[in-house]
């Protein structure tokens, strides 16, 4: 056995912890089998395309969702550390509007399925993160739909100190009440 998975609050949102094999040589561990992921996690799907980000401490990157073509995520950090978060968007869905959250870091090794149908985003923890993030569809940039990342329906506890980072088209995303949905 490669990995152990645990259900989060969203069952179809998985965190993914892999067995590390750790030795006075470094570490081992597979990051992805697509049998395993296929038998343990969720079947039928295939990634077709990974984004690496790397950003700075209190950065916050989404919530991003693709409206066509729904993505499902696969999201790991190899450096570092994140909040990684999901949305429920499916509205037959009886999750449909909350939200999960899991610490991703470099040093947990640790990844969160996040399946189509979700907003993802994550705040940098860390001085510096680097986040993997594989897609089971293309990135499709007139597709792309952006929830507020500070929606007071949705009341992420993102624990924060300080305003975040925010990119341009992260700081102007729409209202869980006027955002489309699936």
């Amino acid at each position: 056995m490669t990995i152990k998975v645990h259900h989060t609050q969203i069952r179809d949102v998985k965190l993914i912890e892999p067995y590390i094999h750790s030795d006075a040589r470094g570490a081992f561990f597979d990051s992805f089998d697509q049998t395993e992921f296929d038998e343990k996690v969720a079947r039928g799907h295939l990634f077709c395309q990974e984004y690496h980000t790397v950003s700075s401490r209190n950065v916050l990157c989404g919530l991003h969702y693709q409206i066509q073509h729904p993505q499902g995520k696969l999201v790991r950090v190899v450096a570092g550390e994140v909040l990684d978060v999901a949305v429920d968007l499916r509205r037959w869905s009886s999750t449909f509007g909350r939200w999960v959250s899991a610490r991703l870091s470099a040093a947990n090794c640790h990844q969160l399925w996040i399946p189509p149908g979700f907003a993802h985003g994550f705040l940098v923890l860390s001085e510096i993160a680097e986040v993997l993030c594989k897609a089971t569809e293309r990135r499709i940039p007139e597709q792309e739909r952006t929830l507020r990342w500070d929606d007071p329906d949705i009341n992420i506890a993102w624990n924060l100190d300080h305003p975040p980072i925010l990119a341009t088209g992260h700081a102007s995303g729409v209202l869980f009440s006027a955002a489309e949905v699936y």
